[in-house]
């Protein structure tokens, strides 16, 4: 999978941008700020939904801009040229659009599955040193991907747990008593998050049980000394996670589903008390955490900056990996990376992504990108993007 054009309008820095990308290697080099970032988060965007950069839409569109637009071209693969254009426009505020083929209208998820995406930046860092929410957003990045349809189910737990939150707070009355009529409600918002969020439990418990052996493979190839580095999906209940640990079989999903949804009730049921003093939801996929690991030892709290940076990288690798055993070679983005990396870890990682179809590179001078990396070059400065060959440094 390649895109071929992508067109910006009042994205971010750009009232109008148009650039035609190359299957293999594509550079965008510019100094900090003048935009080439902006380019592959848009790239990203169109493909997950989702910012690595920002929470909301607003910062996506250029200021003074009521809506930003991006359009990609792209490829089905080297040696398969269906085409498809995709276009999405971003209503900060209102519902995003799509459209495939220039077709009408669409919601914005009917583009999940078109394009996939996989992208490392120097914020990567926050899987391993951050918060449990950066794993969780980094590994439902993988889980939409494989499975588009999961981006409904995530989209509707999230909307499900802000409005059981909201009456979480309003079930006493202002006497301090309860109030029963909110606390028959509550019930129902129990039976959606439980069903919603054991969906996205299983998904990503099967992602990241597929993840475990390349996280630790990648890991071997990019660090410069042989250390066993392991993931693991971490539900706060042990009772769930116990069941998740035996739910790989795809013929037994349906079941494992039913059998989290109804532990995900019971612990729902006895933290109630606790829910309502502290006005906030307790339970559910939300309070997860993906465990990370080097010599068995936690990586958050242990782990190195370097160390830090290769289990980030493995990651990300592995995530590449495992959407291409799934059949779907992604457009591989590295967003400066390599001025944060050892000439040792430039290296490595150079070697470990060769064979993608297509490879999306930023950064400041080419002397930053390893020579085998080195292909199509664009130079971004202040929202202007110029194109030529860099002749003498294609493989």
């Amino acid at each position: 999978m390649y895109v071929t054009l992508v067109e910006l309008i009042d994205f971010r820095n750009y009232e109008h941008a148009s650039m035609e990308f190359a299957p293999g290697a594509n550079l965008l080099i510019g100094a900090n700020g003048q935009g080439k970032t902006n380019i592959v988060e848009a790239i990203a965007y169109l493909a997950t939904q989702t910012s690595h950069r920002v929470a909301s839409d607003g910062p996506l569109v250029r200021v003074g801009a009521e809506q930003a637009v991006i359009q990609a071209r792209v490829i089905a693969g080297l040696e398969d040229t269906r085409m498809l254009t995709l276009e999405l426009a971003i209503n900060p505020g209102r519902a995003n659009q799509a459209r495939i083929n220039r077709a009408s209208q669409r919601r914005s998820r009917d583009l999940m599955g078109a394009l996939r995406v996989v992208a490392f930046t120097p914020d990567d860092l926050a899987i391993v040193k951050g918060d449990p929410s950066e794993r969780r957003d980094a590994i439902d990045e993988v889980v939409v991907q494989r499975w588009p349809r999961m981006i409904g189910v995530k989209a509707d737990y999230d909307k499900v747990l802000r409005q059981r939150n909201a009456l979480l707070k309003t079930v006493f009355d202002r006497h301090g008593r309860p109030n029963s009529d909110l606390s028959d409600t509550l019930d129902i918002w129990d039976g959606q998050l439980a069903l919603l969020g054991a969906e996205l439990m299983l998904a990503r418990s099967r992602t990241v049980t597929d993840l475990g052996p390349s996280v630790a493979q990648a890991y071997q190839s990019i660090a410069p000394v042989e250390n066993q580095a392991d993931i693991s999906y971490a539900p706060r209940q042990p009772e769930i996670r116990d069941c998740l640990a035996g739910a790989q079989d795809d013929a037994d999903q349906t079941r494992f589903v039913h059998e989290v949804e109804i532990l995900l009730r019971q612990a729902m049921a006895d933290r109630r008390q606790d829910e309502l003093r502290r006005g906030v939801s307790l339970i559910g996929p939300h309070r997860d955490e993906i465990e990370l690991s080097i010599r068995g030892l936690p990586a958050k709290g242990y782990a190195s900056h370097g160390e830090a940076w290769s289990l980030a990288l493995s990651w990300r690798l592995a995530s590449l990996w495992l959407l291409r055993q799934d059949g779907s070679q992604p457009v591989l983005i590295l967003d400066d990376v390599f001025s944060e990396l050892d000439d040792t870890r430039r290296d490595r990682l150079a070697n470990a992504i060769e064979g993608a179809e297509q490879v999306l590179i930023t950064a400041a001078v080419p002397d930053d990108v390893p020579a085998g990396l080195r292909g199509r070059r664009f130079t971004v400065q202040a929202g202007t993007v110029s194109t030529h060959e860099d002749d003498e440094n294609r493989p």
